[in-house]
C-alpha cells in the first residue's frame, strides 16, 4: 500500500455550522440546492398502529400560512394524498411545529405524540432537477388521534385513515410515500 504523499492537501470538510455570507469563521454558506426543516405528524386512530392519517389539500385553504407551500405546489400536490405537515417557522423549534400543525390543521389542541425521530436525505429534487442536491431535514412525530377527533377540517377536501400497503406509493404527493418509509411503512 503506497504512503500518503506528503504534497497531499488535507480533506476540507465543511461541519453544519450555518452563516450568512462567504464561509468564515467557522461558518458555512448555505446548501446552494436548498436545506429545508420539516415536522410530519403520523397520526393512527387507537389500536391501529398500521394505519396512518392522510388528507387530500383543499386548494382553496391557506397553504401558504399553515404548510409553507406557494401556490404552485398546492396546484402540483391537490390530487395525492398528503401527512400533516409543514416546514418549521424561523426559530421554531420541531415540538412546537408538531402542536401548530395539529391546532392548524386537523383542529386538535392537545394531542399528546411519542419521541421525535430526526431524519436526514439528500436527493437530486424531482421538482426542480436542474439542481444537483437538496438536504432535508425530517421531524417525523407519532400519535393517536383523539376519540373527538372529527376526520374533517377545512384545510383538506378529505381526510382518511389509510393502510400504506395497500397504497400505491403513486397516489401520494410532495414525496410523503418516501416520509412514510423513513418512519418504517411498507409499500407492497
Amino acid at each position: 500500500m503506497p504512503a500518503a504523499s506528503a504534497a497531499s492537501a488535507p480533506e476540507v470538510r465543511h461541519f453544519c455550522r450555518f452563516g450568512s455570507g462567504p464561509a468564515s469563521g467557522g461558518y458555512s454558506p448555505l446548501p446552494p440546492d436548498g436545506l429545508c426543516l420539516s415536522a410530519f405528524l403520523l397520526l393512527s386512530r387507537p389500536g391501529r398502529p398500521g394505519e396512518v392519517l392522510v388528507g387530500r389539500i383543499d386548494p382553496t385553504g391557506p397553504w401558504e400560512r399553515i404548510g409553507g407551500l406557494t401556490p404552485d405546489r398546492v396546484r402540483s400536490s391537490e390530487g395525492g394524498w398528503m401527512l400533516p405537515s409543514s416546514h418549521l417557522l424561523y426559530f421554531e423549534a420541531p415540538e412546537e411545529a408538531l402542536r401548530r400543525i395539529a391546532r392548524e390543521q386537523l383542529g386538535i389542541d392537545a394531542l399528546g405524540i411519542g419521541p421525535i425521530e430526526v431524519r436526514s436525505e439528500t436527493y437530486a429534487s424531482r421538482l426542480h432537477p436542474e439542481r444537483r442536491r437538496h438536504w432535508d431535514l425530517d421531524f417525523l412525530a407519532r400519535g393517536e388521534a383523539p376519540p373527538a377527533f372529527s376526520g374533517r377540517h377545512p384545510a383538506w377536501k378529505e381526510l382518511a385513515f389509510i393502510d400504506p400497503r395497500a397504497t400505491g406509493r403513486s397516489a401520494f404527493a410532495r414525496s410523503h410515500d418516501e416520509i412514510l418509509e423513513l418512519a418504517g411503512h411498507r409499500f407492497d
